[in-house]
């Protein structure tokens, strides 16, 4: 029997279907804000700093919901979770339509958009319990490639609110949402295999890990740069390059296509080198292109260094979780909720910064800048890190994450005194 052949007859692949829809049309609607953020700009008056904080705040909305669906799902099922989950995108869509009417509205809805967030807590796991662990890396990636629903906000949302308004495109948007809904309804399905309840206390547990905190941060690096970067690029070549709102759009969309389909990439390439390996090449070459870009080259240069680095995240994403299951094997529910919800909350910060930045400098080249000394940070720390997991890991696990301590290089090169 073939992996292909294996795989299918494995798991419930219309459940595995419904989940990568569901995880699609919510991401969708979670970074709806960055796309329309222009329209708002111009409308509302907003300042940088508003308006990076705008399109920031569904991104903390989905950490802070996140373990909330998680635990819902634990004790009513991810089917009906998710069920709750589209309606109240749709509630939280129409409320954007008809009832948002001042900057304080905004920012209450984007807060409401980080229920569509919240979807990774539920729609990765719903899928995942139906494979065996042999196929679970190609259940995840499937239903991980959800997050291509950025694409979907920042390519079609521009042009209906050009021709129809922001305000009908959070109506437009219901559409999409209620067709996965009933899809959702009739293939989703809940595994037999029931994972055990989580309690507040085993999060409260986990996180006492010190591990935790650091696959936190540089999940907080990699996914949040990634989901920032999808929020704020529309904003960013609008304002610093001057381009047409749609044009903005645009060029968003192409940077982001790559993050969205190198997860994968990734996710293979880590399985051959080691996450450890990959994620250390990934945090320094991301500072370069953020250094690069801080330069504000022109347009085309800059969209291909963001292409890039961008791209990076995306493989960085892969990289992060190659190495989770090598340290947390047996609370991989709990440590995958956890580090997640980093994830959106590093997105926060990315777009929150930014336009503190322009408001205070005038350009957005300061805060690029910020950020490429942080993801150099992020490369020393991991290069240390490196060193104490080579000790304190399995060995196994150290081998399969490519772990290697900095330090026994440096004697092998140049002798004991030195190092």
């Amino acid at each position: 029997m073939t992996t292909h052949e294996g795989f299918l007859k494995s798991g419930h692949l219309p459940t595995l279907v419904a989940a990568l829809l569901y995880f699609d049309v919510s991401f969708m609607v979670w970074v709806l804000l960055g796309p329309l953020a222009p329209f708002l700009r111009e409308q509302f008056g907003l300042t940088a700093t508003e308006q990076g904080l705008l399109v920031a705040v569904p991104l903390l909305g989905g950490s802070l919901f996140r373990p909330v669906l998680g635990m819902v799902a634990d004790r009513i099922g991810g089917r009906r979770t998710g069920l709750i989950g589209l309606g109240l995108t749709v509630v939280t869509l129409v409320i954007g339509w008809k009832g948002a009417y001042a900057v304080s509205h905004l920012f209450a809805l984007g807060f409401l958009l980080g229920i569509a967030g919240a979807s990774f807590a539920v729609a990765l796991p719903l899928a995942s319990g139906w494979y065996p662990p042999e196929y679970q890396g190609l259940a995840m990636g499937i239903a991980g490639a959800g997050n291509s629903g950025s694409l979907l906000a920042t390519l079609a949302a521009p042009r209906l609110a050009e021709r129809f308004g922001w305000a009908t495109t959070f109506g437009l948007m219901t559409v999409p949402v209620m067709l996965v809904f009933v899809a959702f309804a009739i293939m989703a399905k809940d595994s037999p295999r029931r994972a055990p309840r989580s309690t507040w206390r085993d999060y409260a547990a986990v996180l006492r890990e010190p591990d935790t905190l650091w696959f936190s941060f540089l999940y907080g690096l990699t996914f949040g740069g990634f989901v920032g970067f999808t929020s704020f690029l529309t904003t960013f070549f609008r304002e610093q390059y001057h381009v047409s709102r749609v044009s903005a759009g645009d060029f968003t969309t192409i940077v982001i296509v790559a993050g969205s389909f190198l997860r994968p990439v990734g996710g293979w390439l880590s399985d051959r080198i080691g996450g450890y390996r990959l994620l250390l090449v990934v945090l320094a070459a991301v500072a370069a292109c953020l250094m690069w870009a801080a330069a504000l080259p022109p347009l085309p240069i800059v969209v291909a260094v963001l292409f890039v680095g961008v791209g990076l995240l995306g493989m960085g994403n892969g990289a992060v979780f190659q190495l989770v299951p090598q340290r947390f094997a047996n609370r991989m529910g709990l440590i995958t909720g956890v580090v997640g919800a980093a994830g959106g909350l590093g997105g926060f910060f990315l777009p929150s910064v930014l336009g503190a930045a322009k408001d205070v400098t005038g350009t957005y080249a300061s805060g690029l800048a910020l950020f490429a000394v942080t993801f150099l940070i992020g490369a020393i720390a991991l290069l240390e890190l490196g060193s104490q997991w080579a000790t304190r890991w399995q060995p196994r696990a150290a081998k399969q994450a490519g772990i290697f301590c900095y330090r026994g290089l440096v004697r092998e090169l140049f002798g004991e005194e030195t190092a």
